[in-house]
């Protein structure tokens, strides 16, 4: 009796191919796109752009028709909009600067539809995500390690999956390029083997963050100073969620050399401007720790971490004084350690675990 897999088709040439290859492997595929939000309820007019178009939905079901499995539209916008959307908008209004891309992973990828996929009587989930899973005998726990291809690796926003679900999840394309999964596509005909991948936040149309949280919310976020280190105020700042750190254009201010956001302040309603060097940091903590390769850190461990997607691994020693904190100290100062951001420990490939940024 062959295994059941529920496929997660987005309507991308990546889950396409994956959905592909599983048939390969003999699985008995069920092809699912998930309805994350309704663009009127996210403050938006037009979701042409976005994963939940009528196109990407129908790309979807055009691939799963040329495969010959099923195709069905589950509904999770309720959800969606908890766990992502309003954690988005918290978060900069607190003064962090959150990523809806790990969130969406976490929530809904690979808990709400793990579970529709139990309930399915299905054996595993599959994604198109570019990382690998692998079982390590002399531990006994399963291991996340990044994509051969690097320039397409994902396990940094995959690092808060747990035991339970990596052991029900497979990554089909981890061991391929981006190139051969559209000449893959190409081949087999597929319709969206040249659709180009999505860039911005899904629920968010352009990168103007601001006015998508002031039209969510109903809100206007008031104004405030721009101070320095030692408190001088410099000028006014147009609402705190304009502001995230490292940020240097938009600040609305002319200096005699360039000013940079080092600090936003939500009780105070301050944004703190510094030079680049004020930017730089050795330490930080993170919360909501999710451990993969070991059950705790204990003492202290030699670790590469990265503090946010594009980064390259940096050199640290990581602690964990308690069960849900991190602390790391990096060899050299980092640049724009920001809250709200992923810190995701890695040992060469392997997804150590990681945590939200404090």
């Amino acid at each position: 009796m062959s295994k059941k897999a529920l496929i997660a088709m987005s309507g991308g040439v990546d889950s396409a191919v994956a959905a592909y290859l599983m048939t390969e492997r003999g699985y008995d595929c069920i092809g699912v796109t998930m309805k994350l939000f309704q663009s009127e309820n996210a403050g938006m007019t037009d979701a042409s752009n976005t994963c939940c178009s009528l196109e990407d939905v129908e790309d979807a079901k055009s691939v799963a028709r040329a495969l010959g499995i099923p195709h069905y539209v589950f509904n999770f916008s309720e959800r969606f909009e908890k766990e992502v959307i309003e954690r988005f908008v918290r978060s900069y209004e607190n003064g962090a600067t959150p990523n809806p891309c790990i969130d969406c992973n976490r929530h809904l990828k690979f808990d709400a539809l793990y579970q529709r996929a139990r309930e399915l009587g299905c054996d595993c989930v599959a994604t198109g995500h570019y990382a690998r899973i692998e079982y390590d005998k002399s531990s006994g726990r399963y291991l996340l390690k990044k994509a051969l291809d690097l320039n397409k690796d994902q396990s940094y926003v995959l690092y808060s999956l747990t035991q339970e679900q990596l052991e029900h999840t497979v990554f089909p394309l981890g061991e391929l390029t981006k190139s051969e999964v559209r000449s893959i596509a190409q081949r087999k005909g597929f319709v969206n083997y040249a659709k180009r991948d999505s860039q911005d936040i899904c629920f968010v149309n352009g990168r103007d963050y601001a006015a998508f949280i002031e039209k969510y919310t109903g809100k206007s976020y008031p104004e405030g100073d721009f101070i320095d280190r030692d408190g001088k105020v410099l000028g006014k700042h147009k609402g705190i969620i304009r502001y995230t750190i490292g940020q240097r254009k938009g600040l609305g201010l002319a200096f005699g050399e360039p000013m940079y956001v080092c600090a936003v302040d939500p009780s105070g309603n301050t944004v703190t401007l510094g030079r680049e060097e004020e930017l730089f940091s050795k330490e930080l903590r993170a919360s909501d720790v999710n451990l993969i390769s070991l059950p705790k850190i204990t003492g202290s461990l030699r670790v590469q971490a990265k503090t946010r997607y594009s980064q390259k691994q940096q050199w640290a020693i990581a602690s964990q004084p308690f069960e849900d904190e991190l602390h790391i100290v990096f060899d050299n100062p980092q640049r724009a350690i920001t809250k709200g951001q992923a810190l995701v420990l890695y040992d060469d490939d392997t997804v150590l675990g990681g945590g939200k940024i404090l």
